[in-house]
């Protein structure tokens, strides 16, 4: 795209609501794909208010080199707040410390009140407008607005909707009510409005599809296909991601204990982590009995505002004083658990006794997903034949209705190991945040066959987060949380947290 920012379009409608009327605002803006540390903000001001700002929020991939962002804001009237009315607005990109525009070339762009969708980008005809947040657990209907310039000539439109990645389709119309800003928005704003722009209104069924695509297609008053707008753009809604997290929490060893704690405990909040694995998940020894008071997984638990369903386990005797152990933290109900012993040595008293903790939990719209969180040795102490009972592990809980297998934790292998090279080499794992962070690292060792040990030369990396292969799930993010840059390091671990959606 010629420019990072651009207003696709905007909306002003003024209802009365509780007594009180009430002005809503939206902004739809078409923002340069790529890059990290993307934030998007809206700049208004009006009648009656000073400027102020709004972020804008992600709501889809164009698939054209662009993203779609979504801004809105809304006021209710009192005689010592009133609506702001007529508006100003322009639009900000700000990212690693580079920033651009869209001013209508200082000029700033100009919306009045109450007057319904406006249309600020000249090659835009056909607009649907994209949705701002994933679908929720209860909405089995996506109701949709598109906009139509009326010199375009656009007499009808229609979409094509599918919920299988277009292995099939359908088509429902769309219907241009003269009323529609009354019946949507209960607003006064006709339709066609004093802006030239046509609002056409459809509703796509999703029941309890995980996502739904769709493609708006216009045609003229001679009832031919507008060839700009056949199809204009393959758009996509879709339930919230699934995110991983795993991070070994270091035995009570970190000074601040406590704190750090809270501060694992705010970055799954934050960040709306679904499942948690922990490793080195400790609680006092008490003669063998444990001290459920204070095992970490637990005191993390404790501080989220719902807690988790939470799966425990513990391996060996650490630090002379605590019950070293494993857990799984989950939003969605655990269908059952296990744990168990993937090295020969099991005695407690042992570092080299490894234990795993696997769950299975029911994902909804994903269906049945296999977690195993696990701290394995060393290569000298006993790592291959603890991966490969792992692996077998795995595949026996696998079945036909199983929409993922995932393992996350502490392998205590580097990335440039040659154990590492082992699970590529015996197949059927690949690596999800090596697949995020480095796409043609992961693309050379996993579906070229490149020897990792010196693709990933110098990448001492020891936690992983792997996926079994064929899955119902794909990877679409990582990050690395408790680093000085983020949350602040909390173990003597970072964490990686991996975000995944349905394929």
């Amino acid at each position: 795209m010629d420019s990072p920012i651009r207003i696709l379009a905007a909306g002003s409608f003024t209802a009365r609501a509780s007594r009180r009327l009430r002005q809503t605002l939206s902004f739809f803006l078409r923002v340069r794909s790529g890059g990290f540390g993307k934030r998007v903000f809206v700049h208004f001001r009006g009648e009656t208010i000073p400027w102020q700002v709004v972020e804008a929020v992600f709501a889809e991939d164009a698939g054209d080199g662009s993203e779609r962002w979504v801004a809105s804001a809304s006021f209710t009237a009192s005689e010592a707040s009133p609506l702001p009315g007529d508006i100003s607005f322009a639009a900000e990109l700000s990212e690693n410390g580079f920033h651009a525009w869209d001013n209508n070339f200082a000029r700033n762009h100009f919306l009045p009140a109450d007057g319904g969708y406006a249309l600020f980008d000249d090659e835009v005809s056909l607009l649907v407008l994209p949705q701002p947040a994933p679908l929720s657990r209860g909405e089995r209907a996506l109701h949709l607005e598109i906009l139509a310039r009326e010199s375009a000539g656009i007499s009808s439109v229609r979409l094509h909707w599918t919920r299988d990645r277009w292995a099939t389709s359908a088509v429902v119309p769309a219907r241009d009510l003269r009323l529609h800003a009354f019946r949507h928005h209960f607003s006064a704003a006709p339709n066609p409005n004093r802006h030239g722009v046509r609002v056409f209104s459809a509703r796509v069924p999703v029941f309890d599809a995980y996502r739904v695509e769709f493609a708006a297609e216009a045609r003229d008053f001679l009832d031919r296909t507008r060839p700009e707008s056949a199809f204009y753009g393959n758009h996509r809604a879709e339930r919230r991601t699934l995110r991983a997290m795993t991070l070994n929490l270091h035995t009570w060893q970190e000074e601040n204990q406590l704190e750090k704690f809270a501060t694992v405990a705010r970055a799954i909040r934050d960040e709306a982590i679904d499942i948690v694995c922990f490793q080195e998940a400790a609680e006092n020894w008490n003669g063998g009995a444990g001290d459920w008071e204070s095992n970490a997984a637990n005191i993390v638990n404790r501080q989220l505002p719902e807690p988790y369903h939470l799966h425990y386990d513990f391996s060996h005797i650490g630090f002379d004083r605590y019950r070293e152990g494993l857990a799984i933290l989950s939003r969605f109900p655990f269908r059952y658990t296990d744990s168990g012993y993937v090295s020969e040595n099991t005695s407690i008293h042992s570092i080299d006794s490894r234990r795993v903790v696997m769950a299975q939990l029911a994902v909804p719209f994903v269906g049945p997903v296999n977690v195993f969180s696990a701290h394995l040795s060393w290569p000298s102490g006993g790592f291959s034949g603890q991966f490969a009972r792992l692996r077998d592990w795995a595949k026996a809980k696998a079945s036909p209705d199983v929409a993922a297998t995932i393992l996350c934790g502490d392998f205590n292998i580097a990335c440039e190991s040659g154990s590492f090279k082992e699970i590529v080499d015996g197949g059927g794992f690949e690596e999800q945040i090596l697949k995020c962070f480095r796409p043609d690292a992961f693309d050379a060792i996993f579906r070229r066959g490149a020897d990792s040990r010196e693709v990933l030369r110098g990448d001492g990396r020891i936690d992983y987060i792997w996926l079994a292969e064929p899955s119902a799930l794909e990877a679409v993010g990582a990050e690395e949380l408790f680093t000085p840059a983020r949350y602040g390091r909390v173990s003597d671990h970072t964490g990686y947290r991996v975000e995944f959606t349905m394929k």
